[in-house]
């Protein structure tokens, strides 16, 4: 285990004192960003009266959750993975989100109750086979996805993302949706997919600006963002929300400019 992951784990162990989880560790996968490495992760359940504190510190403490586990990477050797959450107060979005956000003016989001849809589940089988065929999402079924949003003992909901026109009467189509994580400090987005027909709107972006929106209407400091990979294309996106912070040794600490 490396030293960053020991110090969040003691961090974990004087929070809870004699109600500390207890961790466990996967065997090597091959490792779904870096091509030719392997990944461990250590993980713990989310179970019980302690399951939204417990959620609330560790992903604090650089864990993300799946259902009711919370996770986060220990590979042997390799710290590639790190955990990165958009500065709210401080963001100013500039001139190419703002004609992001100009370009979706007419899609309005609801926060739901995590209750999954045959809608939902639609879009992002489609989703997955365009963007992520190979990836290890890539035979979810509908049992899965149900298991996905409702197996969950924190504070979560489905954000729908749908045009504000009305089409004949009939609720718009589902364009977008994000699983999100309330904590005490912000908003964790679990997991988001979009329609990738819609490619010009930047949904996927779109999405990041509006979760930055709530966090700021409901008081919350931080965007959680999941982990950043230096060497994987696919994240050199959240890069671009800045302020960025980054979870390192130390804690904390801004992303340079």
């Amino acid at each position: 285990m490396s030293a960053g992951l020991e110090r969040r784990t003691q961090d974990v162990t004087e929070h809870f004192g004699n109600r500390f989880p207890q961790f466990y560790i996967t065997t090597p996968q091959p490792c779904p960003y870096l091509p030719g490495r392997y990944e461990k992760k250590v993980f713990t359940h989310l179970l019980g009266d302690n399951a939204v504190s417990l959620n609330n510190v560790l992903t604090q403490s650089g864990f993300r959750r799946s259902q009711n586990i919370a996770y986060r990477p220990a590979c042997d050797g390799c710290s590639a993975c790190v955990s990165v959450r958009i500065v709210v107060d401080e963001f100013e979005p500039n001139r190419t989100f703002r004609r992001v956000l100009a370009h979706n003016a007419d899609i309005g989001g609801e926060e739901r109750p995590a209750r999954a849809t045959q809608e939902q589940f639609a879009l992002l089988r489609s989703y997955l086979d365009v963007r992520h065929a190979e990836g290890g999402m890539a035979d979810m079924t509908a049992l899965d996805y149900v298991s996905m949003i409702e197996d969950t003992t924190v504070m979560t909901s489905v954000i729908e993302y749908r045009s504000n026109a009305i089409e004949a009467g009939a609720k718009a189509p589902l364009v977008a949706a994000a699983l999100t994580d309330t904590l005490e400090d912000g908003l964790s987005m679990v997991y988001s997919f979009f329609d990738t027909e819609a490619q010009d709107r930047g949904l996927g972006t779109f999405m990041v600006l509006d979760h930055v929106r709530r966090a700021r209407l409901k008081g919350l400091p931080y965007v959680y963002l999941g982990y950043w990979v230096a060497d994987c294309r696919k994240m050199t996106y959240k890069m671009r929300f800045r302020p960025l912070e980054a979870l390192g040794m130390d804690g904390w600490d801004r992303v340079p400019a």
